[in-house]
């Protein structure tokens, strides 16, 4: 049981010995919670966006990230537009952050509370579809451009494989790691983000609750 269920029940309480305590003490721990919550979600969406890119840095990494994605006008486009949006959903927690920091009232924090969850939601739709579409263009890339086959596979093609053959081969290894990567991501989705909102959702039930 956490400190604020132990100051629910506290509150609840009448005729006990134990010190009674306020409305306003008990909407300023949720409100205290729901500050922290928030937070944790923006700094949780800014690494989130740092530690695949330190991956640039390894050589190797690099060399193969500029082969595929700046040899192709398509996904210099698509990096693009996924950082924009990236950014977008940073700054949306980053504001709800400071919203939630400065309220004075239950009904302003259960509408912020509200529209957390709702924009936590979206970017997690967002990133999931990103995920797929970006592997599933990349299979296909790979199965009608020979180009994009030369910088995957260096090798001299085994025999018994056509070109062909070995385009469809790494097109729908993509498609399979898409659909793997997608489903793990959504997993760690789930235990980070889900489990703070989970969290902001008891606190928003804890608001009605009392408002009632």
């Amino acid at each position: 049981m956490d400190e604020l269920e132990i100051l629910k029940k506290d509150w609840q309480k009448k005729g006990d010995e134990l010190p009674k305590l306020s409305y306003n003490d008990i909407y300023k721990m949720i409100w205290k919670k729901s500050s922290s919550i928030v937070k944790w979600i923006f700094i949780i969406s800014i690494l989130e966006f740092i530690l695949p890119n330190l991956l640039l840095l390894i050589p190797s990494v690099r060399t193969n990230h500029t082969e595929i994605y700046y040899g192709n006008n398509l996904f210099i486009w698509l990096t693009i537009f996924q950082y924009l949006i990236i950014f977008y959903f940073m700054y949306q927690f980053y504001k709800r952050y400071k919203e939630i920091s400065v309220l004075d009232n239950a009904k302003t924090l259960m509408k912020n509370i509200l529209r957390t969850r709702k924009t936590v939601k979206h970017y997690v739709i967002y990133s999931l579809s990103m995920i797929f579409l970006t592997i599933l263009l990349m299979a296909v890339s790979v199965y009608f451009n020979p180009d994009m086959l030369s910088v995957l596979y260096k090798e001299k093609i085994p025999d018994g494989l056509t070109e062909e053959k070995l385009r469809t081969i790494f097109a729908i290894s993509f498609i399979i790691a898409g659909i793997i990567m997608t489903i793990f991501v959504g997993l760690v989705y789930f235990l980070l983000y889900g489990l703070l909102i989970k969290k902001l959702t008891r606190n928003y039930r804890e608001l009605k609750r009392m408002e009632v």
